[in-house]
């Protein structure tokens, strides 16, 4: 390597690694991780719904009695025999439920009157209750005997296990929608990190040629090296964070996930990762099992930022020669805003298509947006989770990197020129020009 070029990368890298910002994103980011796994049983603790009385009008004679049986915690039904309005008049009832006498055959006519604010999980699980006591009685006209045991026995769920076998013919526990999730999650990080560490390459080149600093370091440094430096500088940031992010996690995977989860619940993850499906009434949905048993293997962790770590250095130098090129040729951010689309827009495209191919990873689009450079990064690491043949992976990286190699080129020639041009916002047949020349 080029010792002036070293140099660059040493400076690029020392002076974002060393701000309090870098530092402080670096480590926060896996708190808020570990937050948002959290974020469910916070949500059950402090949402809890308060205890309400509701007082019940029933002129039918027979939706009261559904009400009462019903086992719901934070609700008790009172029976009453006055108005909504008198009844209202007691603060001790959070409202006053009217059921007219005709509800089976008017089943919306139900009314629950309120003095305050209402609650969707209180009225969703009223309009429940009236559902069930409207379909008990409109089963009972049919006379038919043990009609609600013969619905009960024969209502069932299933729980759909998915068996992937690989290319060597072993099996694999998978499950779409917990593959769809972390696609998704991958898709995005890596989305966050080409425009976040794309445009600052850019607007660093800006700030440079506004200052005469690249006409000083020019006379001294090739404009290809400086461009590059800039580029493999900024990069090695990304790359360090991302390698930071990896250890934390799968950290958190190794010694945190399992203090956390209960004894049965490591028991069912154990059966379900030797290929046994648990039984009973306390047995976990087979997505959850599966996201438990993904995020308690710190190998399968380790791997995905492995695919994460390589689509994100290709896709980075790529994109990266783009807002490198484009910084050049303008003077400051409001001339940039209008070519920074040729670079933004192609990012975008790639992460829609990523999240229209997670529905189907291995059709006709998904396999070409792969191969395509401009969107292949984020379509790519869409389709790792879902398990698809590892010569797709390959390929795309290959064509991957052979295209950050052209993109350079490219972008080195602009590049060159466009450093010593001011006062002119150039238009795409300037940069066609400049590109052209030798």
């Amino acid at each position: 390597m080029n010792n002036n070029l070293g140099i660059i990368v040493r400076r690029e890298f020392m002076e974002r690694v060393g701000k309090k910002s870098f530092i402080f994103t670096t480590l926060l980011m896996p708190v808020l991780m570990l937050l948002l796994m959290a974020m469910p049983a916070l949500i059950a603790i402090f949402s809890t719904p308060s205890d309400k009385t509701v007082a019940v009008n029933d002129l039918s004679g027979y939706v009261m009695q559904v009400l009462k049986n019903a086992d719901i915690s934070h609700l008790t039904f009172v029976s009453v025999d006055e108005s909504a309005d008198s009844a209202l008049s007691n603060t001790d009832y959070y409202g006053v439920l009217s059921i007219p006498a005709d509800i089976v055959e008017h089943p919306s006519s139900a009314t629950l009157f309120l003095h305050e604010s209402g609650s969707v999980e209180t009225e969703s699980t009223i309009s429940e209750l009236i559902r069930q006591a409207v379909r008990d009685q409109r089963m009972r006209a049919y006379d038919i005997e043990n009609l609600n045991q013969i619905l009960e026995e024969t209502n069932v769920d299933v729980n759909l296990q998915t068996v992937r076998i690989d290319e060597s013919g072993e099996t694999e526990n998978t499950s779409s929608a917990v593959s769809f999730g972390i696609g998704m999650f991958m898709t995005f990080l890596l989305y966050m990190f080409l425009l976040m560490y794309g445009q600052l390459v850019m607007t660093s080149i800006i700030e440079e040629k506004n200052n005469r600093v690249l006409e000083l370091v020019v006379s001294s440094v090739k404009p290809v090296y400086l461009m590059l430096g800039k580029i493999f500088g900024v990069g090695l940031v990304a790359i360090v964070q991302i390698v930071i992010w990896g250890v934390l996690l799968c950290a958190m995977s190794a010694f945190l996930l399992p203090a956390l989860m209960p004894a049965e619940v490591t028991q069912q993850v154990a059966m379900f990762n030797a290929g046994e499906m648990a039984t009973g009434a306390e047995a976990l949905d087979p997505s959850l099992l599966n996201a438990l048993s993904i995020f308690s293997s710190v190998g399968y962790i380790a791997k995905l930022f492995a695919f994460i770590l390589i689509f994100l250095i290709g896709g980075f130098l790529f994109y990266a020669s783009i807002f490198a090129a484009i910084g050049s040729a303008v003077d400051n951010i409001q001339d940039a805003s209008q070519l920074t689309s040729f670079a933004v827009i192609p990012i975008i495209i790639g992460l829609v298509v990523g999240m229209t191919v997670g529905n189907d990873p291995n059709s006709t689009l998904a396999f070409w947006a792969s191969l395509i450079p401009f969107t292949s990064p984020m379509v790519m690491l869409m389709r790792v989770p879902f398990g698809i043949p590892s010569w797709e992976i390959w390929l795309s990286v290959v064509v991957l990197y052979a295209s950050f190699i052209a993109m350079v080129w490219l972008a080195a020639k602009i590049y060159r020129i466009g450093i010593f041009m001011y006062g002119k916002k150039p238009s795409m047949r300037d940069l066609i020009r400049w590109a052209r020349y030798k």
